[in-house]
């Protein structure tokens, strides 16, 4: 098929998809309740840009048939029409797509390609925007720029870094003009916590363990840091930093936390880990910085999929409509400022 003809599908696909879906994106249940939900984490990019090692590990959480065809699949679940495709899978009324530049680890998706995927669907999704850190030394004030150029665009609501990823430590006060720039715009980031499976990336606790970032966050009062994964080990496929997470949280109000990819099939098949972090959420009395993040699109039917085993989470742990809503769409409007 030429990049023609396929680009012509593409844009029938978006018409498709977003023609007449007002109603039913709005339909997540709680308990009998309906509820605007948001999914916080969603990749965009090209599966050609993602290094071999990075794409290999991707397969592997695909479940049959769809890790046949891995590099297939991951093309069509990245476009727009797919991302929102999914999103009506799974009743969402919005989600949100990440730019990342981490050449050495899990590849680059640009800021670009994320400010494009937020044009073609405004009403369905927001973004967040990243940077190259790989040069700092000589780069950081034209990285900056580039940023805040980025952060400028419409629907760009925020920042993602990861620190395993990008390699820099957390506690690297070479870095903290990222999170001035943050604040100072009102744009909250978006950091990945706890280690990470993939070929090139950095365990060692600087860049893993979210106690690192306490002095950033102690500093920073005018930036939001919402800690990703809260801490997971997908190493070991424990909970890792969670109580750390949860530790932070309590003491900062600019701290946040998202429950992504730590409630997997792979990470967690019976959902007691989903389970318990949303118990321990209630227990610290956190619901009002928990906001919800999936890790997709990766398969057919996962943003379907996670949002569900958070919802039986939730009323395992006996959270009311009220409080589920502030998790699925609530929190995430309050701190970023946006509808939903």
């Amino acid at each position: 098929m030429t990049r023609t003809i396929s680009s012509w599908l593409s844009l029938v696909a978006l018409g498709l998809v977003f023609g007449g879906c007002d109603e039913k994106t709005t339909n997540f249940l709680y308990q009998g309740e309906k509820l605007q939900a948001v999914d916080m984490h969603l990749h965009v990019g090209e599966w050609s840009q993602i290094p071999p090692p990075a794409q290999e590990e991707l397969a592997n959480n695909f479940p049959f048939p769809f890790n046949l065809e891995p590099g297939e699949l991951a093309e069509d679940q990245l476009t727009t029409a797919g991302i929102v495709a999914e999103l009506d899978k799974a009743n969402l009324r919005r989600g949100v797509v990440l730019a990342v530049y981490a050449p050495h680890s899990v590849g680059i998706a640009t800021n670009e390609q994320a400010i494009q995927q937020v044009s073609e669907a405004p009403d369905r999704l927001y973004g967040l925007a990243s940077l190259r850190v790989d040069r700092w030394d000589t780069d950081e004030a034209a990285e900056l720029a580039l940023l805040e150029d980025a952060l400028s665009k419409p629907g760009m609501i925020g920042v993602k870094l990861a620190h395993v990823h990008m390699h820099f430590r957390m506690d690297d006060p070479r870095f903290y003009s990222i999170y001035e720039v943050a604040g100072r715009m009102g744009k909250p980031l978006y950091l990945h916590t706890g280690n990470s499976p993939f070929v090139g990336t950095l365990e060692s606790a600087p860049y893993a363990d979210p106690a690192y970032l306490e002095e950033a966050i102690r500093t920073h009062p005018q930036a939001v840091f919402i800690l990703g994964h809260m801490g997971f080990d997908f190493i070991n496929r424990t909970l890792g930093d969670l109580e750390t997470c949860l530790t932070l949280a309590k003491r900062y109000p600019n701290v946040f936390l998202e429950p992504s990819a730590l409630g997997s099939n792979r990470s967690d098949p019976e959902g007691e880990k989903m389970r318990h972090v949303m118990k321990r959420v209630k227990e610290m009395g956190l619901i009002d910085r928990m906001i919800y993040g999936s890790d997709g699109p990766q398969f057919p039917g996962f943003l379907e999929d996670y949002a569900g085993k958070a919802r039986d989470a939730m009323v395992a742990a006996s959270y009311t409509t009220a409080e589920a809503d502030l998790v699925m769409g609530g929190n995430f409007e309050r701190v970023f400022g946006v509808k939903r």
